[in-house]
């Protein structure tokens, strides 16, 4: 009885996802590009990243109109498979040598990621601008 009556309210699985990782995406990529960015892109430096300055703002693009993107429910696969490959280069890079859990562990980075590819692999779903104004998928 329980799964039939939330089978009736799937759809709006994505529309939670979609909110919560978007502001978290747009929190973190306002960060970066309204005052962190220099300083952000120091720590790509510090870490060996070519190129630097040009990363930090590719990533903090990414961030912040991928989160808007999935606020909004725009182009919502490829700003979710945009993210997801942020996410994968960050464990890769960043969180991996600290271990699962504890200060810059990949615990967090791993749930964005897995929650970007579920949004990548699923769309933006019935509650979107996608799909509620245009009545089409922008893919």
């Amino acid at each position: 009885m329980l799964a039939q009556w939330l089978s009736r309210y799937s759809e709006w699985s994505a529309l939670f996802l979609r909110l919560a990782v978007g502001v978290i995406f747009i929190a973190h990529g306002r960060q970066k590009l309204f005052g962190g960015l220099a300083g952000f892109a120091q720590y790509l430096e510090s870490l060996g990243v070519p190129l630097p300055g040009l990363f930090a703002i590719l990533v903090a693009l990414v961030e912040f109109l991928g989160g808007i993107c999935l606020l909004l429910g725009l182009f919502t696969r490829w700003a979710a498979l945009l993210i997801a490959i942020n996410m994968l280069v960050a464990i890769l890079r960043v969180h991996l040598p600290h271990g699962l859990t504890g200060a810059g562990g990949f615990e967090f980075p791993l749930a964005l990621l897995a929650a970007a590819l579920s949004l990548a692999l699923t769309g933006p779903q019935k509650f979107s601008l996608e799909r509620s104004v245009l009545n089409r998928e922008l893919s």
